[in-house]
């Protein structure tokens, strides 16, 4: 067995192994040597007790002068005071509680040491608190003492059950194994970037002599981490080259002519410059992959719907996936009234040019649905728009040519796997996104997919102001927040207000309900039910106000949704169901209740959801968070930029990137320990393009062993399986 794989029982003995593993999750002696330490402690250059910085980390060689235990707290408590001197000056050591019995044993009057700690002051008296500190023998020489003060001292992620420097003993028993460490790099590769060997890497992430050491092992850790993932995703995409796809060239005087005849506007330079990048990838024999990322209304939409009506023209079938029926309902809605009678192909008064576009979604009736399936599976559908109801076995299409994908952090890579074995050759796939992802990210999470951009938002697309309201500290802001949803309602616009929570009892669990009586700081998130309310009955009454959440019945849902598009409904108090794909142009305002509980995209998406229209949009973002929390300073970044993609890097640096290969959550414990996806770019972009130029010589890495056994290591099963759906 390799060295790297033993199990840490082995070395470690079973009880600790098992701390280990249960706790973090590390079982062989591989897992503990890529356990690198989070940061390093200085001991610090050697002081001179007469020149101690208050507040910082110092090593000092002194002399014990005295000590003596005192106790107060009426007897109970008991502190050890120990006086040192160098000859320049005097410091005092204070140990408390249980941390004195060794010490007390240890540091005897004419001892010599060496003491670290942070300085701090009590009483106009310079004295570390509980310092780490090493007794020295008589004849301990100068140079010895040096290189202890001068050490970095590894500080490992750890638990309750192991502590730092528990991990850090456990390290030195399996460093020797690091020799054996497989370099996935080949020697040209490693000397081209002027990186360092593996094993060399890991005993400097380990056991640095300088600080120069600790940078050129990261250098080399972070360059494995995104070359091995960037060699996977790479690999994806070689595959995927391979497939065969049937290529859909669009027809000229077809469908796609007619629709863009009737349009009464150009599409923006971006969405012709996007268009092509789409229709060249369709043209071609093996199946585009590409991610489609645009703000909130720069036109995706028309761009994937121009996609769809080439590929009927060149006899397929394409599919729209909405995450939501509130979603896929609009969708359909808004499509077949950009396409009028050219949505009608087949029907009386429908054009010869058109095409039949349906809608499947599960909540529909059995008739409809029966029709709809029926229609997909002899061709006479050449668009639907649907839920993941599409995915289900019964659904059979025709000829199916393209999958697009809305939004697609909503929708899981086992559903588009689902629906690509639908077609009888892969189809092709655009997946949307209106969530900005910052470049990186792109490269990183969707390295599988080519990447297009649509930046500019199209012609009379108005600003949207955003302003933070302080409840707490400032009511009447409030009270003007709701003056002005009048005023806008008054001048015929209409304003959303949106809750983090519906409020219909079935969403608030009964220990959360007595916790918030018992503590009004722990009081649960806002509610619609409960807000609609208020509004009604105080700020807002005599207007019309109506409530949506995602636990209404279908048709109540479309029914709101569509007296809103109407005009019908003044004030629409909604949950985040709003977020994606709702289009009100006369929408102007949208008040943000809780806004600091919404993270920095998703507040985002939801202001784009106004100034839709001509007249310029407001967004009121409502929070009693304190001024100075973490919550406000993300409000605040909100408020200063309309820019998707500065925001979703604000997101990204404050969430952590979570694991960005497998399935798990932000803010759980990454795959990648070393790379930080925003700020190591240059480094994420270089590997892109060495891995690239790798496997298009090697593709299945046959003269590539070690390279193959490092990516064997990241792409454990679940993740392997997880890559091959993407």
């Amino acid at each position: 067995m390799p060295a790297l794989d033993e199990p840490l029982k082995k070395t470690l003995g079973a009880p600790t192994a098992k701390v280990m593993a249960e706790h973090l999750d590390l079982h062989t002696v591989g897992d503990l040597l890529h356990h690198y330490p989070r940061r390093y402690a200085e001991r610090g250059e050697l002081t001179q007790l007469a020149d101690l910085p208050l507040d910082e980390h110092v090593t000092v060689f002194a002399q014990v002068a005295d000590a003596r235990v005192l106790t107060f707290g009426s007897g109970s408590g008991k502190r050890l005071e120990v006086n040192i001197t160098d000859g320049s000056g005097r410091l005092q050591l204070v140990f408390f509680g249980n941390g004195l019995h060794k010490p007390h044993k240890e540091l005897l009057p004419g001892r010599r040491a060496m003491f670290s700690g942070k300085v701090s002051k009590f009483r106009q008296t310079f004295q570390l608190a509980h310092p780490a500190y090493e007794l020295l023998d008589a004849d301990t020489d100068a140079g010895s003492v040096t290189a202890w003060a001068n050490q970095q001292i590894p500080i490992y992620p750890a638990c309750k059950q192991l502590e730092s420097w528990k991990i850090a003993k456990c390290v030195d028993l399996v460093l020797p194994s690091a020799d054996e460490a497989v370099d996935p790099l080949t020697p040209a590769l490693r000397e081209g970037r002027g990186l360092i060997a593996l094993p060399d890497a890991l005993r400097k992430i380990h056991r640095p002599q300088t600080k120069a050491d600790i940078a050129e092992a990261r250098d080399r850790l972070k360059w494995d981490e995104a070359f091995v993932l960037q060699v996977a995703l790479a690999r994806r995409r070689y595959a995927d080259a391979q497939l065969p796809a049937v290529a859909r060239k669009p027809v000229a005087d077809g469908l796609l002519d007619a629709f863009d005849a009737k349009l009464p506007f150009t599409l923006t330079d971006g969405q012709q410059k996007v268009t092509k990048e789409i229709f060249d990838d369709l043209a071609t024999e093996h199946p585009m992959h590409r991610l489609l990322q645009g703000e909130v209304g720069s036109g995706k939409t028309m761009v994937a719907l121009r996609a769809m009506l080439a590929v009927v023209d060149a006899g397929g079938q394409a599919a729209m996936l909405a995450p939501t029926e509130v979603l896929a309902q609009q969708h359909h809605r808004s499509i077949t009234e950009m396409m009028g009678e050219l949505a009608e192909g087949g029907m009386l008064g429908g054009s010869d040019a058109g095409t039949k576009v349906v809608l499947l979604t599960g909540s529909m009736g059995m008739p409809a649905r029966r029709q709809a399936l029926l229609d997909l599976v002899t061709g006479e559908a050449g668009l639907v728009i649907g839920t993941h109801a599409l995915i289900e076995d019964k659904v059979q299409f025709h000829d199916l040519g393209l999958v697009v994908v809305d939004e697609q952090h909503r929708f899981g890579v086992e559903q588009r796997d689902a629906l690509r074995s639908k077609g009888k050759q892969p189809p092709h796939l655009l997946v949307m996104t209106a969530t900005p992802i910052p470049r990186t990210v792109a490269m990183t999470v969707f390295g599988d997919l080519e990447t297009s951009v649509l930046d500019q938002l199209p012609a009379g697309r108005s600003p949207i102001a955003t302003h933070v309201v302080p409840a707490k500290d400032k009511p009447h802001f409030l009270a003007r927040a709701w003056e002005r949803v009048r005023e806008e309602v008054e001048n015929g616009h209409q304003a959303y207000v949106v809750c983090p929570r519906i409020g219909d009892g079935e969403d608030e669990p009964k220990k959360k309900q007595k916790a918030a009586e018992e503590d009004p700081e722990k009081r649960p998130p806002l509610a619609v039910v409960e807000i609609a309310e208020q509004l009604t009955k105080g700020p807002l009454s005599g207007l019309r106000v109506e409530i949506l959440h995602g636990r209404m019945a279908p048709d109540d849902k479309d029914d709101v949704m569509r007296r809103f598009a109407a005009g019908d409904v003044d004030v629409l108090v909604a949950t985040t169901v709003i977020e994606v794909g709702v289009n009100v142009p006369n929408a102007t305002v949208m008040v943000i209740m809780d806004a600091d509980r919404f993270g920095v995209s998703q507040l985002h998406q939801l202001r784009g959801r106004v100034g839709r229209g001509s007249a310029p949009g407001l967004c009121l973002l409502v929070s009693e968070a304190h001024e100075a929390s973490p919550a406000r300073a993300r409000l605040g970044a909100v408020a200063a930029t309309l820019d998707g993609f500065e925001l979703s890097r604000i997101d990204l640096e404050q969430r952590r990137e979570g694991d960005v290969l497998g399935q798990a959550q932000s803010g759980v414990r990454s795959s990648l320990r070393m790379l930080a996806v925003i700020e190591d770019e240059e480094v994420i972009a270089a590997a892109r393009e060495e891995a690239v130029t790798v496997v298009a010589a090697d593709p299945d890495l046959e003269r590539l062993p070690e390279l193959r056994i490092a990516l064997d290591a990241l792409l454990d099963q679940e993740r392997e399986q997880y890559l091959d759906k993407g």
